[in-house]
C-alpha cells in the first residue's frame, strides 16, 4: 500500500479531521488557519465551507453521531507555538456545513477538543486551552446541554491552566476523561511546547456526567514541579475499561506490568517520556499500569 496526498492543497498545519459513520465518502478537515473543508467523494474534491466566518483558525471539529447534519467547530488551533493562530469560540452548523452560527466562548482563543453525546446532539463538552501568551479565566472544560445556547464551566483550576483533550467511555457517556494542561509559550521562542514550566497538568475522570471530577495520578509523573506536560487520552471502544494516554514528561519512567484479565480495573497507559531540554521531542516509551 502506498500513501498519496488527496488534499485539500493548502499550506500550514491541520489538527482536526473527522468522518461520518455510515457515510464512507464524507469527511471534514479543519485547518489551523484555513477554515473547514468538506468532501463527499472520498477526497477527490474538497469544498471550503467556513470561509464566511470571522475566523479561519480551527482546533477541533465534531459531528453529532445521532444527527450528522449537526457539526460543532472549535476555533483556535490549540498548539502551543510561537507562530499560532487564535480563534473566537465555538461554531455550529445544523445543515451539514451550509450555514453556521457562532455559539459563544469568544475569549477561549484556543479550543483543543469537542465531545458530542452519541445519543443527544445537544449535550456537548468543549476543551478550552485559553490564551497562549497570558492568563485568562475562559479556559478549562465547558459543558452545554442545550446545543450550545449556553455553556457551563465544569472543570477548572485557575486562569493559567487550560484543557487539552476529552474522551467519553463508549459504554457510558456519564463517564468522561479530561486533560488539563498548564502551558504557556513565549512569543520569542522558536519551538513548540510550553516555554514556562508550571504545575497543574493532569488527567481527570468524571462518573456523573461532568458534575464532579477526580484526578488520576497513580502511575503518572507528578505535576507538582511542572514535570507533567500535555496528555492525549483515548478509550478502547471494545474494552472501555482500557484507556490509552500519551504523556509528555520531564523524567524517564520505568516500565511496569501490563493490564491483565485478572486486573480489569486497571488502565494501560502508554507514556512517552521526553528530555527536559526538548519537551516536544520523544526519546523513549514505557508502559505503566494504573488504577482508575
Amino acid at each position: 500500500m502506498r500513501w498519496r496526498c488527496i488534499g485539500p492543497f493548502r499550506g500550514g498545519r491541520t489538527v482536526a479531521i473527522t468522518g461520518v459513520p455510515h457515510q464512507p465518502n464524507l469527511f471534514y478537515i479543519a485547518a489551523v488557519n484555513g477554515g473547514v473543508w468538506k468532501t463527499t467523494d472520498t477526497g477527490h474534491t474538497w469544498e471550503p465551507i467556513f470561509d464566511s466566518q470571522d475566523t479561519g483558525s480551527v482546533g477541533a471539529i465534531a459531528v453529532a453521531p445521532s444527527d450528522p447534519s449537526i457539526i460543532y467547530v472549535g476555533s483556535g488551533e490549540g498548539l502551543q507555538r510561537p507562530d499560532l493562530a487564535t480563534g473566537n469560540g465555538v461554531y455550529k452548523s445544523t445543515d451539514a456545513g451550509k450555514t453556521w452560527i457562532h455559539l459563544g466562548l469568544p475569549d477561549a482563543q484556543q479550543i483543543t477538543a469537542i465531545l458530542v453525546d452519541p445519543e443527544n446532539a445537544n449535550r456537548v463538552f468543549v476543551a478550552v486551552q485559553g490564551h497562549p501568551y497570558g492568563p485568562n479565566p475562559e479556559r478549562g472544560v465547558f459543558r452545554s446541554t442545550n446545543g450550545g445556547q449556553s455553556f457551563e464551566k465544569v472543570l477548572y483550576k485557575d486562569e493559567n491552566i487550560g484543557a487539552a483533550d476529552l474522551a467519553f467511555d463508549p459504554s457510558n457517556t456519564q463517564i468522561i476523561y479530561a486533560v488539563l494542561w498548564a502551558a504557556r509559550v513565549a512569543p520569542w521562542e522558536i519551538r513548540s511546547g510550553e516555554s514556562f514550566v508550571a504545575p497543574g497538568s493532569g488527567l481527570f475522570k468524571s462518573t456523573d456526567g461532568g458534575n464532579t471530577w477526580r484526578p488520576l495520578t497513580k502511575g503518572l509523573p507528578s505535576s507538582d514541579d511542572g514535570g507533567l506536560g500535555r496528555i492525549g487520552v483515548a478509550v478502547a471502544p471494545t474494552q472501555p475499561h482500557r484507556v490509552y494516554a500519551t504523556v509528555e514528561a520531564k523524567k524517564e519512567l520505568e516500565s511496569t506490568a501490563r493490564t491483565t484479565p485478572e486486573n480489569p480495573g486497571a488502565w494501560l497507559i502508554t507514556i512517552a517520556a521526553s528530555a527536559a531540554a526538548v519537551p516536544a521531542q520523544w526519546e523513549s516509551r514505557s508502559r505503566r499500569t494504573i488504577r482508575t
